[in-house]
């Protein structure tokens, strides 16, 4: 197994894992209701999915 020479400081360290950041999630206006919910879901606020009642709204 490869083994690092060396120690990775801590300046490298951190600028390696500055690039795991958390994105937001893109959110699309329902068809029906025009409420925001996530792409390729059913609305959790009509129950629709494809324009078409899938869900009994709760």
């Amino acid at each position: 197994m490869a083994v690092p020479k060396r120690r990775m400081s801590r300046s490298n360290t951190r600028s390696r894992r500055s690039r795991w950041k958390t994105s937001a999630p893109q959110l699309v206006s329902c068809p029906q209701c025009r409420d925001l919910k996530l792409p390729h879901t059913a609305c959790p606020t009509c129950g629709t999915y494809n324009r078409r009642q899938v869900i009994t709204p709760s």
